[in-house]
Formats: structure tokens, sequence, C-alpha cells
């Protein structure tokens, strides 16, 4: 059977390419469909094309607490007197801060004159620090968690620090640790407590120590620790009360 001249060059110039070539330009069709290779091929020219990506947000956990305690109330007035007999100031003094609703503290101090038994002077004070969930940084908790060791480790390397020992305290918060040692300040023994606890997104500091003066004896490692753990207790159940 005779072909047209046109049909015998097309299939001649595809039979002197390569197979892949072939495939892909000369495959079969009516003479008048063929509008030759200068039209680019629509699904070859759309897999080139790379779409970008689609920008997604980093999701995190919602923050536990959105606010705080009132600092300064936080620990309750029989506390105070009995940690702080003769506190100067049982309402507690609060501790400037530009930003109440992140962090805040409050301190309590006294000397009680025992006469001719000489004086007892103790020290309280506690503080809160509260963190939001941020998609760059974390959840709260988690900002919350890493902060919560940082505090704990600059209490751990307290300067002149003697007879050092950290205590994990189960039950307080969701993390809790009880840093007890000895400092020597104004030419008095002092026995200090510290607690460093986190519920949530909130961390709690809270540092407990006493001395004896003229004569007194110095508070043992325990009356203070137990104080201070008490009060830390109150401050960490404060924070659940102030988000109900």
């Amino acid at each position: 059977m005779q072909r047209s001249a046109p049909r015998l060059s097309r299939i001649l110039a595809c039979a002197a390419v390569p197979v892949m070539l072939v495939a892909a330009g000369c495959s079969s069709g009516s003479d008048s469909g063929d509008k030759g290779s200068g039209t680019p091929d629509k699904a070859a020219s759309s897999a080139a094309v790379t779409p970008s990506a689609a920008p997604t947000t980093k999701k995190v956990e919602p923050a536990r607490f959105a606010k705080l305690p009132e600092i300064c109330t936080s620990l309750s007035s029989k506390t105070i007197d009995e940690l702080v007999p003769k506190a100067k100031n049982k309402k507690g003094t609060a501790a400037t801060s530009s930003d109440v609703t992140s962090r805040g503290g409050c301190s309590w101090n006294g000397l009680e004159d025992k006469g001719t038994k000489g004086s007892n002077y103790r020290w309280l004070d506690v503080s809160f620090y509260r963190y939001e969930s941020d998609a760059t940084l974390g959840s709260g908790q988690e900002r919350a968690a890493e902060n919560y060791a940082k505090e704990l480790a600059k209490v751990q390397a307290t300067e002149g620090a003697k007879n050092l020992k950290t205590t994990k305290t189960p039950g307080l918060g969701d993390q809790a640790d009880l840093v007890s040692y000895e400092l020597r300040k104004t030419d008095e023994d002092f026995e200090y407590a510290s607690v460093v606890a986190r519920t949530g997104n909130v961390v709690v500091l809270l540092s407990y120590n006493g001395a004896g003066y003229a004569g007194a004896k110095t508070p043992s490692d325990k009356w203070i620790a137990d104080g201070a753990v008490k009060a830390a207790k109150e401050a960490v159940a404060a924070v659940a009360a102030a988000n109900k």
C-alpha cells in the first residue's frame, strides 16, 4: 500500500532518532492533528514546577495556669506566725515586679527576743514564675521545666554552702526538690532550706533560714526543712486556687 509523501517522511524521520525520543515525540496520530514539536508538553511542564510548601504552624500544649495568686497572701498568717515569730511585717514585703502576671515575690523576717536566752532570727521568702506557651519556645509546661532545672542548679551552687544536700520531694506539684545547707553569715551559723517546685507552667521558689543570736541555739536542719516544705505546699496550692 502506498503512503502519502508527508506521512512517509514523518515515519522515516522518527526512525532516525533514539527510541526514547520516538516515544515522546513520534506517537501515532493523524497528520491533521500533529502541531509539531514546538508546543510544550503540559505534563512535562507541570512536573518541572515544584509547588511551594504550605506554611505550617507548630501546635503547642496550652499553658495550664493563666495567672498567679496574690503573692503575699499565698502563705497563711498561721504559717507566717509559726515560721517567722515577731515578723516585722506580717503582711509581707512584696518584691518589685515589672510584670505581676508572670512573676512576683514576697518576704518576711523577724527577730524573736528570748531575753537572757538570746534571740531567734528567721527569714522566709517565696517567688513565683509563670510561663506562657509559645510556638517557637515550647509549651508553658516545657518552659517551666527548663527553668526549674536552672533555678535548682543556682541554689545548688550557693557560694559558701556547707553540707549541702538535695532531696526529691514527692507530692509537691509536678516536681520538687529540697536543698538544705549551712551558711556562715554575720559571724553566726545559719541553717537554710530552699524548695524548688513546679506545678504546670509555674515555678515556685521558697527559701527559709534561721539563726540564733546572743546565745540562742541555731535551729536544727530538720526544723528548717520541715518548715520550708510546709510553706511550699501552701504556695503550690495557692496557684491552683487562683485559677479555679
